[in-house]
C-alpha cells in the first residue's frame, strides 16, 4: 500500500515529454493521412471516417497499456523514476506498406480500397508474425549478420522513403528545401530553436507560412486553398472506428504479394522490439520482451480488424524521454490526445492547413537517418555487404516506376516487348527478377556477402541455401508464391551454396596463406 501511494501517474517532466512525444505522433499522423489522400487517393470518408478512427484507437490501447505497464513496474520496484516505453504507428513500416503494397494494388486494380484491403491483411499477417515470433526472434538476430538485418532496411529507406519526398521537395523547393534547413540544423546539427520548440514542428509551421503566404500573392506553393479547408470543416464530427472484418479477408486474394514482405518485415519488428526493450533496460527501466512483443501483435490485430493498415511498434528513444523527465503520464496523455483528435475529425482541418511538401523533409530526414545507420552500426567491412542489400530495392524501385509510366501511357512492358525495352537500355525483366521480394532477398544478399566477408564460407552457403529455398517457393525473385516459381534462380542459389561450401574445404583463405609466406620470407633471409 505504501508503494502504491508513492508511485506518481504524473510529474513536472511528462509535459515535456507529452509535447515533444506528442508531436511526434502528430507529425506521423499527419504523414500517413498525406500518404493515403494524396499517394492512395483514397477516399476521404474512408479516411476520416473509418481508417484515422481506427488508428486513434490503436494509438491509444497502445500508449496507455506501456503506461499502465510501467506503473506495473514502478509499484514492483517502489522507484518513482520509471519511464513508460514510446509507441506508435512504425514508420518505416508507414512507408513500406503504401508503397510496396497498397499503392501497386491500388494501380493495378484502378481502386484505391483495394490497397486498403490489402494493408489490412498485411498488417494482420504481421500481428500473428509478432505474437508468435517471440520464440524464434532471439535465434534470427543471433545468426544474421546485423549488415543483413539494417542494410535490407536501408534499401527500403533509400528507395522507397526518400527518393519520392526528395523530388517532392526539388520540385516546390522554396517550401521544401527551406524546411529541410531547419531540420538539419535541428536534428543533425543540434541548433535549439525558441523555447525547445521540436525543429520538426519549426519546419511545419515556416512551410504553412509560406504556402499560405504564396497563396495570397497567387503563386500558390503547396497547393493549399480555402476550399480545402472548407471541405476539412466539413469532416468535423464523432467518428467511432467500426470493425472491418469483410475487409480484412478480401484482402486475402493479394495474399502472395503480402506474404513476401510482411514476414520479413514482422522478423524486422520483432528485432527492433528486443532492441528498444533492451535500450530502455540500459536505462533502468526491465520490461519483459514477451510481453512487449505479445502486446505490439494484440493491438496491431485489433487495430487492422477495425480498420487500421499500419502496425504498432514501440519506439526507439525511451532514454531521450526519461531524460526529459517523462514517467507514466505522459505516455497515457498522448493517447488520449490522439483519440480526441482522430475520433472527432480535427486531424482533417489540420491535414488541409499544412501543405505536404512541408512535411517531406521530415520523411527524408527518417530515411536519412534508417540508410545510414545501416553503415553506423556495422562493421567497416561490411559496408560491400550492405551495397548489396540495397541493390533489391533499388531494381524494385526502377521496375515500378516503369510500370507506373507505362500504364499512365495506357500500355505496359508485356504490351510494349522487352527486346524493345532492352534495345533502349531497360533491363525490365532483370529488374523484375532482382527485384522480386526486395526485403527477404536483400537480407539473404547481405548476410551471404557478410559471412563470405568474415571468411565464414560454411555459413555464407547455409544462407545462399535458404535463398535457394526462398526462390524455388517465390519468396524472393518471383511474382508470386508457389513451388517452382524462379528456377533459374533457386539453382543459382544452389550452386552458390555448393562452391563455397567446396572451397570452405579445399580453398585456402589469403589469410591462411600469410603465415606461410612469412615463413618463407624469414627463411631466405636466414639462408642469404
Amino acid at each position: 500500500m505504501n508503494a502504491t501511494a508513492k508511485v506518481k501517474i504524473w510529474t513536472a517532466g511528462d509535459w515535456n515529454a507529452f509535447f515533444g512525444f506528442g508531436t511526434n505522433i502528430l507529425v506521423n499522423l499527419l504523414v500517413l493521412t498525406g500518404l493515403l489522400r494524396f499517394v492512395l487517393k483514397m477516399p476521404d470518408e474512408i479516411v476520416f471516417g473509418r481508417i484515422l478512427p481506427a488508428t486513434g484507437l490503436m494509438l491509444f490501447l497502445s500508449t496507455v497499456y506501456y503506461a499502465w505497464l510501467a506503473w506495473k513496474l514502478a509499484l514492483k520496484t517502489g522507484r518513482n523514476d520509471v519511464c513508460a516505453l514510446p509507441s506508435g504507428v512504425s514508420v518505416p513500416h508507414m512507408f513500406v506498406v503504401v508503397f510496396v503494397i497498397m499503392l501497386p494494388i491500388s494501380l493495378r486494380t484502378g481502386d484505391p480500397v483495394k490497397g486498403w484491403e490489402a494493408g489490412l491483411t498485411w498488417v494482420f499477417v504481421q500481428s500473428f508474425v509478432l505474437m508468435l515470433g517471440g520464440f524464434i526472434a532471439p535465434y534470427i538476430r543471433k545468426v544474421t549478420p546485423r549488415a543483413a538485418l539494417l542494410g535490407t532496411l536501408a534499401g527500403v529507406s533509400v528507395a522507397f522513403i526518400s527518393l519520392r519526398p526528395a523530388l517532392e521537395m526539388f520540385i516546390t523547393p522554396v517550401l521544401g528545401v527551406v524546411c529541410f534547413a531547419i531540420i538539419l540544423a535541428g536534428w543533425f546539427g543540434g541548433v535549439r530553436y525558441f523555447k525547445g520548440i521540436p525543429a520538426g514542428l519549426i519546419a511545419i509551421a515556416v512551410g504553412t507560412a509560406v504556402a499560405w503566404t504564396s497563396t495570397g500573392m497567387g503563386l500558390n506553393y503547396g497547393g493549399m486553398s480555402l476550399g480545402n479547408v472548407a471541405g476539412a470543416l466539413a469532416n468535423f464530427g464523432f467518428s467511432l472506428p467500426l470493425p472491418a472484418f469483410g475487409h480484412v479477408f478480401s484482402g486475402f486474394e493479394f495474399l502472395g504479394v503480402i506474404l513476401v514482405t510482411a514476414i520479413p518485415f514482422g522478423i524486422y519488428d520483432l528485432v527492433e522490439a528486443m532492441d528498444n526493450v533492451e535500450s530502455a533496460a540500459a536505462g533502468g527501466d526491465h520490461y519483459p520482451t514477451t510481453r512487449v512483443l505479445t502486446a505490439d501483435g494484440v493491438i496491431s490485430l485489433v487495430g487492422c480488424m477495425m480498420g487500421n493498415p499500419f502496425i504498432n511498434a514501440v519506439y526507439i528513444g525511451h532514454p531521450g524521454w526519461k531524460s526529459m523527465g517523462g514517467r507514466i503520464g505522459y505516455s497515457a496523455a498522448t493517447g488520449v490526445t490522439v483519440l480526441v483528435l482522430s475520433w472527432l475529425g480535427i486531424i482533417a482541418l489540420i491535414a488541409s492547413l499544412i501543405p505536404v511538401v512541408a512535411i517531406s523533409p521530415i520523411l527524408l530526414y527518417i530515411g536519412m537517418l534508417i540508410g545510414a545507420q545501416a553503415f553506423q552500426e556495422t562493421p567497416k567491412s561490411h559496408a560491400p555487404a550492405i551495397v548489396l542489400a540495397l541493390m533489391p530495392h533499388l531494381a524494385a524501385w526502377g521496375k515500378l516506376q516503369i510500370d507506373n509510366a507505362l500504364a499512365a501511357a495506357g500500355t505496359s512492358a508485356a504490351a510494349v516487348g522487352l527486346d524493345k525495352l532492352g534495345d533502349a537500355g531497360v533491363l525490365y525483366h532483370g529488374l523484375e527478377v532482382l527485384g522480386g521480394g526486395a526485403i527477404l532477398g536483400g537480407l539473404i544478399l547481405g548476410a551471404t556477402a557478410s559471412f563470405i566477408i568474415e571468411r565464414d564460407l560454411p555459413k555464407a552457403a547455409a544462407f545462399a541455401l535458404v535463398g535457394a529455398m526462398c526462390s524455388f517457393v517465390g519468396l524472393i525473385h518471383g511474382e508470386a508464391i508457389g513451388f517452382g516459381k524462379s528456377m533459374p534462380v533457386a539453382f543459382s542459389y544452389l550452386a552458390v551454396a555448393g562452391i563455397l561450401l567446396i572451397s570452405a574445404k579445399y580453398a585456402k583463405c589469403a589469410d591462411e596463406e600469410e603465415p606461410e609466406k612469412e615463413v618463407a620470407l624469414i627463411g631466405e633471409a636466414v639462408v642469404s
